[in-house]
């Protein structure tokens, strides 16, 4: 997983509250294997009119959010159903951190182990970003997770939480397997010494 540790990016105000996975993802979508590829799928019902054509008034086709690799949003966000694809799809698109007052615990669970940034603060200090991300173009933050702090170099400066074994999975860029690949020398150990392991061993 790739590590995170701070980032500066041009932010995206997505002004909408209960932003479900299938919103984020659509179910249609869902068929691929691999976790690449989701990324030109995102957001694809609003992105997109039912004939294929892109929608006039997405955030998304702005050309000052194009690059965007920090999302801001409304309260709940990644709510619904607990499909992964939903993380995969905002990470594949480019975004690092998504910044909203609350988010579902298994949208967040998912985004820790991705790799995803998940920041929460208070409603009135997103309101203020999304106020500053809508009036100033190529508005950027930086999002420190060493200090959690978030910051904009014009006056805006807030600070979040966060777990410090959340933390330390993502400055190391620990996901599932790279945590248990800590231990490779124990499990390799009580490999050695297991007698299933040791009898197939000797059939071999």
């Amino acid at each position: 997983m790739r590590p995170f540790q701070k980032h500066t990016g041009i932010v995206a105000p997505l002004d909408r509250v209960n932003v479900d996975t299938d919103q984020i993802i659509p179910k249609q979508f869902l068929k691929r294997i691999e976790r690449t590829g989701f990324g030109e799928f995102l957001f694809y019902d609003w992105r997109f009119s039912g004939d294929g054509k892109k929608t006039a008034d997405f955030v998304l086709h702005e050309a000052r959010y194009e690059k965007a690799t920090i999302l801001v949003a409304g309260k709940n966000f990644g709510c619904g159903s607990s499909r992964e694809h939903a993380v995969w799809a905002l990470a594949d698109y480019g975004f690092r951190v998504v910044i909203a007052p609350s988010f579902a615990d298994i949208f967040a669970n998912n985004s820790l182990k991705n790799g995803l940034l998940t920041v929460r603060l208070s409603e009135d200090q997103v309101a203020e970003i999304m106020r500053r991300a809508k009036g100033t173009a190529d508005y950027r933050l930086t999002v420190d997770l060493e200090t959690l702090r978030v910051e904009d170099g014009q006056g805006f400066s807030a600070t979040f939480t966060m777990d410090d074994f959340s933390r330390h999975c993502l400055l190391n860029g620990l996901d599932d397997i790279g945590l248990t690949l800590q231990h490779e020398a124990a499990i390799a150990g009580y490999e050695a010494k297991h007698p299933v392991h040791a009898a197939m061993k000797s059939l071999g």
